[in-house]
């Protein structure tokens, strides 16, 4: 018997540990500098960030294990979820969210503006993660819904914890994943096909597929979908309709299926208090509210640290922020939809779309740049946070039938949050002290040198605001069809966005296998589905830690 499943028989009040207390820092703390330097490295060698929850968590566990030093309480599967939070944390934070932004300013050839963008970037990071803690677990952005990388987490933390068949199903997983990903095969596109909505991953693999195959298409072998902004173009129109549909989400004028739809079904039986969502309408909409007003004061902060009023009026400088402000806030909204729904966040096509807007729009290069760093310090960290809110949300959901669950809830994610900021203040200290030495040794993310490349060459195709318009007819059009709880159209454009080798056959046969074990075995039997797609992913983030060594 598990040491939650023995808890859950003591009647007992629940409390959740403290990200403060002295062991629990000392180790988040410890696994936030690793996850930081993680993160520094794979996205200047390799320009990928590698989930490294599971990697936190199992060293937890092996702290836990071990036992010396009073560190035998981290045996507790909620210790080791505030673990594998903080070195996540650390390692997006301090790659996507901070390091990611500055180089921007670094390769446009304006070493001035990388302090300003830094502490902007800094300001975008904590609002984001502001922003998801005050909405997760709401109609919008439900635990309920797929986030499998943090099922991936949970899943690796249970089988730990409990050992027997499921421990052998995730370690049997895990090995055909680190496979896969040693041969250059994406397993964690078949591992969140396993879990994720079958609609939306239907879309990205399909989206995947015409990106690595639409040359092969006779008379079409010249075309270039980010070219002629084709991708981009579905991506604006289903991000709009994407916006629409959480205002009538969180002003209680549509109706929604259960987020999960099309996901891994829950336990049958009697309705479980902790599949309702925690967070009311109002709370939603106060916390979108108040991301949007604190995105506006972090803009007019970067704008004076960076000196835009000297280039602007003041009327394009207001314009600037307001812009810069919604640039930001929709970047978020839209990155976490996917994230929530595929476990991929597209946080660079989406920053990209923004860039082009802005060229459209005929903005200046030097507050292009602000913004597109701006822009790309938001994101990651509120789709990265979600999966370690889901992890936590699964690990404590077995006490969901004891009183005191919804405090209890409550006080798990709060502690998760700290152990979030922990590691993002790891991460701008690591990031504030090794930028330079990084940048100067040529060690620059290769997206930062997309975007510096791309407003310094401004729009190369004139029929670019014309295919813009023109393709986000079909993104919204999709986007609508598929409804909130499926994210067909972003799933669509992020699918044609990204360069994944053979990931959209990986997901067309691992969708093809949950539906005819469905069929045959019934709903329950997608249960140990889900933990071979936890094990796939956490397998394939192992070996994506393992290229660090092979570089």
């Amino acid at each position: 018997m598990s040491s939650e499943t023995r808890d859950a028989t003591i009647d007992a009040p629940l409390t959740h540990p403290s990200a403060f207390s002295p062991r629990t820092i000392l180790v988040t703390v410890a696994l936030s500098v690793v996850g930081a330097f993680v993160g520094l490295h794979l996205v200047t060698t390799l320009g990928i960030s590698a989930n490294t929850s599971i990697i936190g968590a199992l060293i937890a566990m092996l702290l836990g294990r071990v036992g010396i030093w009073g560190f035998h309480e981290f045996r507790d599967t909620n210790r080791q979820n505030l673990a594998q939070t903080a070195i996540s944390s650390a390692t997006f934070g301090a790659a996507n969210a901070l390091l990611t932004p500055i180089a921007i300013a670094w390769a446009f050839g304006r070493v001035d503006l990388v302090w300003p963008l830094l502490l902007g970037a800094a300001v975008g990071l904590g609002v984001d993660s502001w922003v998801l803690f005050k909405t997760f677990g709401s109609r919008f952005l439900p635990a309920t819904a797929a986030w499998p990388p943090g099922v991936a987490s949970a899943e690796t933390i249970k089988a730990g914890d409990e050992g027997g068949r499921r421990a052998k199903i995730l370690i049997g997983g895990g090995v055909v994943g680190a496979a896969l990903a040693w041969f250059g095969l994406s397993a964690s596109a078949a591992g969140v096909a396993f879990i994720g909505n079958v609609a939306a991953l239907l879309m990205l693999g399909t989206g995947l597929l015409i990106n690595q195959y639409l040359t092969l298409v006779p008379g079409l072998a010249d075309v270039s979908l980010s070219g002629n902004y084709i991708p981009h173009g579905i991506m604006v129109g289903a991000g709009l309709v994407a916006l629409v549909q959480a205002v009538l989400i969180f002003t209680g004028r549509h109706k929604t299926r259960a987020a999960a739809t099309g996901a891994v079904a829950a336990d049958a039986g009697d309705p479980d208090p902790a599949d309702a969502d925690s967070r009311t309408p109002q709370e939603l909409g106060r916390g979108l509210g108040s991301g949007v007003v604190l995105f506006i004061a972090g803009a007019v902060i970067l704008a004076l640290l960076a000196g835009l009023h000297t280039e602007m009026s003041v009327p394009a400088l207001i314009g600037w922020v307001l812009f810069a402000a919604l640039a930001a806030f929709i970047h978020e909204i839209i990155v976490g939809l996917a994230a929530m729904h595929s476990g991929w966040f597209p946080a660079f096509a989406v920053t990209l779309i923004f860039l082009v807007i802005g060229l459209v729009v005929g903005l200046p290069e030097v507050p292009l740049v602000v913004l597109v760093g701006y822009c790309a310090a938001t994101g990651p960290a509120f789709a990265d946070m979600g999966y370690d809110f889901k992890a936590g949300w699964v690990l404590r959901k077995i006490h969901s039938r004891r009183p005191g669950y919804a405090a209890y809830e409550q006080s798990g994610r709060r502690q998760q949050y700290y152990s979030a900021i922990i590691g993002f203040v790891v991460a701008l200290l690591v990031v504030a002290l090794l930028w330079e030495s990084y940048f100067e040794d040529g060690r620059i993310p290769p997206v930062s040198i997309v975007f510096a490349d791309t407003v310094s060459a401004g729009l190369t195709n004139p029929d670019a605001v014309m295919n813009l318009l023109l393709w986000a007819i079909p993104g919204a059009l999709i986007q609508a069809l598929g409804g909130s709880s499926r994210q067909m159209g972003i799933m669509l454009a992020t699918g044609m966005l990204l360069t994944q080798p053979y990931a959209c056959w990986l997901i067309f046969a691992a969708l093809a296998i949950r539906i005819i074990v469905r069929r045959v075995k019934g709903a329950k039997a997608e249960e140990e589905l889900a933990l071979v797609g936890a094990g796939l992913i956490a397998g394939d983030a192992i070996a994506s830690i393992g290229k660090i060594v092979r570089t």
